[in-house]
């Protein structure tokens, strides 16, 4: 799989991605509303070689999707069966040296839009952490809604968080075209 948009290459890894994938992934504050911790040298690898394998969007497997940009890796966004009928979860990761350029509401767009037209899926969804605000104001921007707040449902880190539900449905984003 490969996409480009205005400004970047959307495209599965490949083996020399991990130094930049190790530059976002290891830093503590973009792990902090992840389900797993930050990366560390003795991880790193085996962590970013299941990135590698996962190169397609099937019931079975879910599909990473480096974000390019003038040759350098500043995001991974995640797409993977849910189990529902015909619906996908989104997931999103981006290096915040790159932050507040629009790099990450272009990639998730191209991607919605990518996932709409290529497979038949009927709903796309993001699970977020509910006081990753970032995250949640991306949603918003790519014309997804909040359909949920849920209270202290998850046990992450050893704390009760919050979670945010949004989505979109196949029939109002081809109507937002």
């Amino acid at each position: 799989m490969k996409l480009n948009t205005e400004r970047m290459t959307l495209r599965t890894f490949q083996q020399q991605d991990l130094k930049d994938v190790f530059d976002f992934y290891k830093d503590k504050a973009v792990c902090n509303y992840l389900l797993h911790e930050p990366w560390d040298e003795r991880n790193s690898a085996e962590l970013f070689n299941k990135l590698l394998k996962n190169n397609e969007l099937t019931e079975e497997k879910q599909l990473n999707i480096a974000c390019e940009l003038e040759g350098k890796v500043i995001g991974d966004v995640s797409v993977w069966y849910t189990g529902m009928k015909e619906t996908v979860e989104i997931g999103f990761v981006f290096n915040p040296t790159y932050s507040g350029k629009g790099y990450a509401n272009e990639a998730v767009k191209h991607i919605i839009d990518y996932i709409f037209s290529e497979h038949p899926i009927h709903r796309i969804q993001a699970v977020l952490d509910a006081r990753n605000l970032g995250s949640a104001k991306l949603c918003e921007r790519v014309a997804m809604r909040q359909e949920a707040h849920f209270i202290q449902d998850y046990w992450s880190k050893g704390e009760w968080t919050d979670s945010y539900v949004y989505g979109i449905l196949a029939s109002e984003h081809e109507a937002s075209k």
